[in-house]
């Protein structure tokens, strides 16, 4: 059996047995077509340490069409996505490269875009009226803050599954893993009155609306809700930051550690596999720790 069509049963093992999303396969093939079309060869019994090691000063010279070079990040997403295709050789039984002897190399460290409370605010604020639209909009920004949801998760909400008594619902993350998240009070309201204006019985809860009659028609797609995000944030003046509903995220995590939120109770909400990803907010524990620092430490 050759590499290519080892790596479609890999592709097919990562989405039957491991239940990963499309759009991590997706990526996971690219990963390895680029692997591929280096190594240039279809034989497992040709793949070296060497080889491997002269694919990463590949990808580490290797320039985009603006001439930049690929992010630390994204070259260990790569380099992950070869280790965890030889591991699977070695799962049904072809000898390769042990995977255990790829290391990932050492990422910069990651800069975490988050709106202060009162950009929040402006932003939350900025979709005026009482059309559809702006109520749909209103709805949106709130649940994000309030539930810290990925734009694809919140993509998938169906009315049906909204207990706005409860205030609280079920969302399936990456990885298909389930965790519970809840709705505050304002969150509630905008999405019930949302709901209260709706005349159609599409089952999303978030769609697109027409313009030539004010019908709803389609479930909203993640760069829809994006685009909605970026309009809002320019409405809002909000300056000097790539605001997208990711950045929203961000700040539902830093404003939990601000108001006293353990890590690894974050981590829970956010739906994070590994404390490890959740520590990229140590921006507000460190500044935190300088606060306990500057208020108790050396009195006298």
């Amino acid at each position: 059996m050759d590499l290519k069509e080892l790596k479609n049963r890999y592709l097919e093992y990562l989405e039957i047995e491991k239940g990963r999303s499309a759009k991590t396969i997706e990526n996971y093939s690219r990963y390895l077509d680029r692997f591929l079309s280096f190594a240039k060869t279809n034989n497992a019994d040709d793949l070296t340490e060497d080889l491997i090691r002269q694919y990463r000063l590949f990808i580490n010279r290797l320039r985009d069409t603006n001439g930049k070079t690929l992010k630390r990040i994204t070259q260990n997403y790569h380099v992950i996505s070869l280790r965890n295709f030889l591991k699977y050789l070695a799962k049904i039984g072809i000898k390769s490269v042990p995977a255990e002897k790829i290391e990932l190399g050492k990422q910069e460290a990651r800069e975490v875009t988050f709106l202060e409370n009162e950009e929040f605010e402006r932003l939350l604020n900025a979709p005026e009226g009482e059309n559809l639209d702006a109520l749909r909009d209103r709805a949106i920004l709130s649940v994000l803050f309030s539930t810290g949801m990925r734009v694809s998760e919140l993509c998938s909400l169906n009315r049906e599954k909204i207990d706005l008594k409860r205030g609280e619902l079920s969302v399936i993350g990456k990885g298909s893993k389930i965790r519970l998240v809840f709705l505050s009070e304002d969150a509630k309201n905008r999405i019930y009155q949302y709901e209260k204006k709706r005349t159609d019985v599409d089952e999303a809860l978030f769609i697109r609306i027409s313009k030539k009659n004010s019908e709803a028609d389609l479930r909203l797609t993640p760069r829809s809700i994006q685009r909605i995000v970026k309009k809002y944030s320019i409405k809002a003046g909000i300056m000097g930051k790539n605001i997208s509903p990711h950045t929203i995220r961000h700040s539902y995590a830093t404003d939990l550690l601000r108001n006293g939120a353990d890590i690894r109770s974050v981590q829970e909400m956010l739906g994070h596999a590994s404390v490890t990803t959740t520590q990229i907010y140590t921006h507000v524990t460190d500044k935190q720790l300088r606060e306990v620092h500057k208020r108790f430490h050396n009195k006298k």
